[in-house]
């Protein structure tokens, strides 16, 4: 087995489970819709994603991310999301999200602005500038 960084084949990097009772379970994907983070590796971390608060029968607050496309929205743009937010993750605070959204952590001591806005300045680094 080739390491994921050696490979030609990017087939690992998504799939669409057809036979999935709740397909669609997010509505606005524009492209191959991606169920390899059908849960999202990022749901205790901080994100870009729109996602609400609740709390559970058990008193704890917790993310409601059913209305984010970013880890479902193309094989290769959702595969390339996750990891650019991986690579630095940072506990969620548990808080609601924040107007703008969470921007992408840069590496440890490393200072300044870390979003890579459009031209119209709405997207978040990591949620916009992928291969599609």
């Amino acid at each position: 087995m080739q390491p994921k960084d050696t490979t030609t084949n990017d087939r690992f990097k998504g799939f669409t489970n057809t036979d999935c009772p709740f397909l669609p379970c997010h509505q606005g994907v524009q492209r191959e819709f991606n169920c390899l983070f059908c849960y999202c590796p990022l749901i205790a971390y901080e994100c870009p994603g729109p996602y609400q608060t609740f709390t559970d029968k058990n008193g704890l607050t917790r993310k409601d991310c059913s209305a984010c496309t970013l880890p479902h929205d193309g094989y290769l743009k959702s595969w390339n999301f996750i990891q650019r937010w991986l690579e630095y993750p940072v506990p969620w605070s548990g808080k609601p999200q924040t107007e703008p959204p969470t921007r992408r952590p840069k590496p440890p001591g490393q200072a300044g602005d870390n979003a890579a806005a459009s031209a119209d300045g709405a997207a978040i680094d990591g949620a916009a500038d992928q291969e599609a």
